[in-house]
């Protein structure tokens, strides 16, 4: 054998055992950081620019996109805060948790009692408490688990449960910069002074107390395994920056005079240079959090970073938020609309995942959600799933360390590739409940407001195992040219909302809109309450009551008054009756008819939009 030979062979020795020395030294229990961010739109990132190039520059989520994969369709699992929030973090879909929008926990009411045909069904208010969420199963496995930011998983940012009481350790709660500016968003921009709380760095960038608490955080825990839950405030509402260089940069970008009047922004599109500047805000917060763990030593693993041991999470809880009243905040063109519809551009998010074993530089067009976020933590992190607790997503380990690109390595629990996403969107003005197979999607409208029952869209062509873009602007309805098509998903969708006890919206019998049945709802003649027992007697007016429901609540008049349902027992004699929770203080008794209108009693509220009042001021009282 020639020594050439001899010394390629010894080289090649000597550089596998120091790779598996290597290996063998990795601590096997990595560090995770779920960054969520709030309202950020698929279009507002840079890297994600398709069509007209998007003003805003985020170079540090573009870079972290570099090192790691980029998912072009990863979703939220839900179109607004709240529900996301839960879902990620309990491992259940929406639907299932009957937690399908923000705030909930209260007797179902018009969101407008004339205006509005529909009326939304409860919901729950927030997380269980015994919930077993991803910090609880983490905790227990030894890592240290920390909150920063936004929580927003009760009915209140305050609210029971806080995060200290669903498995983090540690928790800090800044709103940072976007503290509503006072008496204006033109007034007290920061400063480099000292005494200024917002005070300027040497960047030109503003301080954030938020940015800043989950890097202490890392800080003061990158010595033992942790979970950080980093919930950025940036880019909710209220629209405004304190840095008045980004906000003069942007209306230079954007060719728009600096504004003078405080109030509102009328142009259309990516035109808002206060929202642009909010977005590079958030973009240079995201590269100190990624700088630090790239240039600060692992204390676990010696010669090594701490970025070589972290895995990453960046996406949003929920697509751009386009607009408010008087306010045009973004645009997610080619997508369709933005928060609260379950349309592509509520639940199309930015979704970039890095860590040790995730290739660099990868794209991919497989369609993952946030619901997938709990099981995949899991596998990176060696946690056994508690016994019997469900978990709706599915682990994306496997497809991110062997090829991202494919499909196929996305499993359901049956062994069988996943192929299938659903959102349940009962509530406010949507009313949608939407399922996407392969490369097709049908959004079920539940308002009969003049919009198709069954909208049929082609969002992809795939083929040879290769999707290319057809209709993510869910433009050209296919459900009456493909109506076999469109009836085999609306029956896979009703059978697995069925599956998770999905509540659906009714009718309402106060709309001003004509509606087949209105006339015929009943009424509610009589109650009476015999110490924890109340009866109901109604009257039929020509349409069958086929169901009743109780709502009571233990906390009546309380800033968090909060709202469930009990079991409300029909008989045939036009009675219901009820036995009402020890503790109840009010209740609530709504009747469903076969029209599927609902009538409460007592008439709950004039209009939701402008209820200052709890419910309790016009429910029965218990006492």
């Amino acid at each position: 054998m020639n020594s050439s030979l001899i010394s390629s062979l010894c080289l090649a020795l000597l550089t596998s055992s120091s790779h598996s020395v290597l290996a063998a030294d990795r601590p096997a229990d990595p560090n995770v950081i779920l960054l969520l961010t709030d309202d950020l739109g698929w279009q507002d990132v840079k890297c994600y620019d398709i069509d007209a190039p998007s003003p805003m520059e985020t170079p540090n989520i573009d870079a972290l996109a570099k090192k790691g994969i980029m998912f072009w369709q990863g979703y939220s699992p839900a179109p607004t805060c709240a529900p996301s929030r839960c879902a990620i973090m309990s491992g259940n879909h929406p639907a299932r948790a009957q937690k399908t929008h923000v705030v909930g926990g209260a007797p179902p009411t018009p969101y407008h009692k004339t205006n509005h045909r529909m009326i939304s069904p409860w919901y729950s208010g927030r997380m269980p408490e015994n919930e077993v969420t991803l910090a609880k199963v983490l905790q227990k496995n030894g890592y240290t688990t920390g909150h920063c930011g936004k929580w927003h998983m009760a009915i209140n940012h305050n609210a029971f449960p806080q995060p200290e009481d669903q498995g983090f350790d540690w928790t800090r709660h800044s709103l940072g910069v976007t503290k509503k500016m006072k008496p204006n968003r033109l007034t007290g921009f920061a400063t480099d002074k000292e005494s200024d709380p917002f005070k300027l760095d040497e960047n030109g960038f503003v301080y954030d107390q938020n940015n800043q608490d989950a890097l202490t955080f890392v800080r003061e825990n990158k010595d033992k395994p942790f979970f950080l839950y980093y919930a950025t405030w940036l880019v909710h509402t209220p629209i405004q920056t304190r840095n008045e260089r980004l906000l003069k940069k942007y209306c230079e970008k954007l060719g728009v005079a600096f504004p003078t009047n405080p109030n509102g922004w009328e142009a259309e599109g990516q035109t808002n240079p206060y929202y642009c500047a909010m977005v590079e805000e958030l973009d240079y917060y995201v590269g100190r959090l990624v700088n630090y763990l790239e240039q600060t030593d692992d204390p676990r693993w010696p010669g090594h970073k701490l970025s070589e041991n972290t895995y990453l999470i960046f996406t949003s809880d929920n697509g751009g938020m386009e607009q408010h009243p008087g306010e045009t905040i973004t645009d997610n063109y080619p997508l369709d609309r933005g928060k609260i519809s379950a349309m592509e551009g509520g639940t199309r998010v930015p979704l970039i995942i890095t860590g040790p074993s995730i290739p660099a530089d990868r794209q991919s067009d497989v369609m993952v959600n946030g619901l997938d976020f709990y099981p995949t933590i899991l596998s990176w992190t060696g946690t056994k799933l508690p016994a019997g607790k469900n978990l709706d997503g599915c682990d994306l380990s496997t497809l991110l360390k062997q090829d991202p690109t494919d499909p196929a390595l996305v499993k359901e629990d049956d062994g069988n590739a996943r192929d299938t996403m659903l959102w349940h969107f009962p509530n406010s003005i949507a009313l949608e409940s939407t399922i996407r197979v392969g490369d097709y999607k049908l959004v079920r409208n539940y308002d009969p407001s003049g919009t198709p029952d069954l909208e049929l869209f082609q969002l992809y062509q795939s083929k040879d195992g290769k999707q290319q873009r057809s209709d993510i602007e869910e433009s050209k309805n296919l459900a009456d040219s493909m109506p076999e098509k469109a009836q085999a998903m609306n029956q896979d969708l009703s059978k697995r909302l069925t599956e998770m006890k999905a509540r659906y919206p009714y009718n309402n019998p106060a709309t001003r809109h004509p509606l087949p049945g209105k006339a015929k709802v009943p009424d509610v003649l009589s109650h009476q309450q015999n110490g924890d027992t109340v009866a109901f007697t109604y009257q039929e007016n020509g349409a069958k009551v086929l169901r009743a429901q109780l709502l009571y609540t233990l906390n009546g008049g309380h800033r968090y008054e909060e709202w469930f349902p009990a079991t409300a027992m029909m008989s045939p004699n036009n009675t219901v009756t009820a036995n009402l929770p020890e503790g109840t203080t009010h209740y609530v008794l709504n009747l469903i008819d076969e029209n599927n209108f609902l009538v409460s009693y007592p008439e709950m509220v004039d209009t939701i939009t402008s209820m200052k009042e709890k419910y309790s001021v016009k429910a029965l009282s218990a006492k």
